[in-house]
């Protein structure tokens, strides 16, 4: 096999190794921004761990339907570059929603989120999540609600008890 073959193979099995490892990830095409717009993206994904690379599209079409992800090849096409969020699953959705906004030349084209793919609607929501530390929040709250509402039932329900013996008490000592 000639030397070239085997370079492409050893990227597609990087690709691959992203596909699996990764939470989530986000294909722009970055066709029309200039050498400093892309050094900035790459910048914004790199400072929050973000995994950014620009790969041929036949290379990430074999990685892809290796992984059982054939569904991601029909947005294999023109200049992509792809995200791969291997720590936080939100962030590349994030970073290229907020990119795009404050730079239309970059598109976001679709997205893959724990092994399945989503279309450009599905990155966005997945940009509009809030942090994780508020979805605790908002989960712990929820559940805390019940739980208060429960015990000031039965806390109204003693106090009522104890004003029925105070006013029992109160008639007869006169």
């Amino acid at each position: 096999m000639s030397k070239a073959v085997e370079m492409k193979k050893v990227v597609v099995e990087e690709i691959r190794e992203k596909i699996n490892s990764a939470q989530s990830a986000v294909l722009v095409d970055y066709r029309g921004l200039t050498v400093e717009e892309t050094t900035e993206l790459r910048k914004h994904f790199r400072e929050a761990g973000v995994d950014y690379k620009v790969y041929k599209n036949s290379l990430m079409r074999f990685a892809f339907k290796d992984a059982g992800l054939e569904d991601f090849n029909q947005y294999l096409t023109g200049p992509n570059g792809i995200a791969f969020g291997i720590e936080d699953a939100v962030a590349p959705a994030k970073i290229s929603k907020k990119f795009a906004e404050d730079h239309k030349n970059l598109e976001i084209k679709a997205g893959m989120v724990d092994g399945k793919v989503i279309d450009l609607n599905g990155v966005i929501g997945l940009a509009d999540l809030p942090p994780r530390e508020v979805l605790i929040a908002q989960v712990l709250g929820g559940l805390n609600g019940p739980i208060s509402g429960f015990a000031n039932v039965l806390g109204a329900n003693i106090r009522n008890l104890a004003y029925v013996l105070d006013a029992i008490r109160e008639k007869q000592a006169q």
